[in-house]
């Protein structure tokens, strides 16, 4: 009997624990009306498309709902959901390696770096995409610390 209480104990702590990191997960992340990338499909980008997902073609992957245009999209993400989430939660790349802030990204402006999607401020012409492919070693390495500095103390 002491045997099945710890069993049952140990699978609760699992499940809170597993419950906190998917939770916690959202919390970092670029989020408009609860959906990443602004509604934008993540899987199109890598077929160098990006295009807005459908409201009916959607997953939650680790706290973050994401919007498909196709469902061939939304099987390829569900194969491989980890390839497909954009750096630094969707914030600005460019941003989070000068600064270490989250800011907000035109959806359109991208970068695919190493199979990962890296996305950019572009508005009222300060294209950020252009800052970074200047000194991308650098501030992608900036940004590295940066986020795992935010996810680490928040």
């Amino acid at each position: 009997m002491l045997s099945i209480r710890l069993v049952v104990i140990a699978l609760t702590f699992t499940a809170y624990a597993a419950w906190c990191q998917t939770n916690a997960g959202g919390r970092h992340h670029n989020l408009k009306d609860g959906i990443a990338l602004e509604g934008y499909d993540p899987v199109s980008y890598f077929h160098n498309e990006p295009a807005k997902g459908k409201k009916d073609l959607r997953v939650t992957y680790n706290g973050v709902t994401y919007l498909f245009s196709n469902s061939e999209n939304l099987a390829e993400f569900r194969d491989n959901p980890g390839k497909y989430e954009p750096a630094y939660g969707g914030w600005c790349a460019y941003a989070m390696g000068d600064s270490g802030e989250k800011v907000k990204i035109d959806p359109e402006t991208y970068k695919i770096i190493d199979s990962r999607l890296y996305l950019f401020y572009n508005f009222w012409g300060n294209n950020t995409l252009k800052s970074w492919n200047k000194d991308e070693s650098q501030l992608k390495a900036a940004a590295d610390r940066n986020w795992d500095n935010l996810i680490r103390n928040k």
